[in-house]
């Protein structure tokens, strides 16, 4: 389970945002987005850099 601290996301069209770029990275990756504690769970096998890669290109700050 990968879990990455994201900022800057404030609503649901955020949270999609996120999961889509997660998506693209891998598709088959489920992926949860809490909103009020900025945390996105990730269950795959794909490195936690290029989750944080795909969703920093997405406009959100992933904290290291």
């Amino acid at each position: 389970m990968i879990e990455l601290d994201v900022g800057g996301m404030t609503c649901g069209g955020c949270a999609k945002a996120v999961e889509k770029a997660v998506a693209r990275t891998d598709p088959a990756a489920k992926v949860t987005v809490d909103l009020p504690t900025g945390k996105v769970r990730i269950e795959s096998a794909t490195p936690a850099a290029a989750f944080a890669e795909a969703i920093e290109a997405a406009g959100y700050e992933v904290a290291a």
